[in-house]
């Protein structure tokens, strides 16, 4: 857990796609549900910020 906290801190991209990547399924997830309708209105907000998230943590350096 201390090696996840420290890519974050340390702008690393393995911990940051990971952060991405959970965006983007909550994101597509909350879209898919059917029950709660604050969830569905705010999918599109939380799948686009884990969709450009990914993007800019592309250019992130690699761990070592």
């Amino acid at each position: 857990m201390t090696g996840f906290l420290k890519g974050l801190a340390r702008l690393r991209r393995g911990p940051w796609e990971m952060v991405a990547s959970i965006a983007i399924g909550l994101g597509v997830f909350m879209l898919m549900q059917p029950f709660w309708l604050a969830a569905f209105t705010w999918s599109f907000l939380v799948l686009l910020t884990g969709t450009v998230l990914f993007i800019v943590v592309s250019h992130f350096p690699e761990d070592r």
